[in-house]
């Protein structure tokens, strides 16, 4: 399970010229499940996600976390994250979850996301077209994989 974490001022997902989830500040998080994935990856991820410390206090230095400054949270599902990029110019998807594997893995995460947070969690809708708008804070983009634990 890959993450795309994105410090955002605000973000927002729209399908069919409809904004379906939005957010002030907080993270948008493009969301990859792979083949290989299950409940303990979403946990991990989730623990992680919740309590990372990237957002500053008043030094500028980063020690705040998601929970800390009551941001919001905006989860996107994105299987081009595992695209594999070997051979030839378009990339393949072999290694993504086929939908009756990645959905319940979505939502799994979703759901422990909004316990931890004890808030609603902001999403798209899995597999759709979707538009995303964000307006990146610093810019700070970190990426996590749950098969590459550093």
């Amino acid at each position: 399970m890959r993450l795309v974490i994105q410090r955002v001022s605000q973000a927002s997902v729209t399908v069919e010229k409809k904004i379906i989830g939005a957010i002030g500040q907080g993270l948008l998080v493009l969301l990859g499940i792979e083949l290989a994935d299950s409940e303990e990856d979403v946990y991990w991820l989730v623990q992680k996600l919740i309590q990372m410390r990237i957002f500053s206090d008043a030094g500028g230095k980063m020690n705040y976390s998601l929970q800390d400054i009551d941001g919001g949270l905006l989860v996107v599902s994105q299987f081009t994250l595992h695209a594999s990029t070997k051979k030839g110019n378009r990339p393949g998807f072999v290694a993504a979850a086929r939908p009756e594997q990645a959905i319940p893995l979505y939502e799994s995460f979703i759901e422990k996301a909004t316990f931890l947070l004890g808030k609603k969690v902001e999403t798209g809708i899995f597999g759709a077209d979707m538009q995303v708008t964000l307006i990146n804070d610093g810019p700070v983009t970190i990426i996590i994989d749950s098969k590459n634990r550093e």
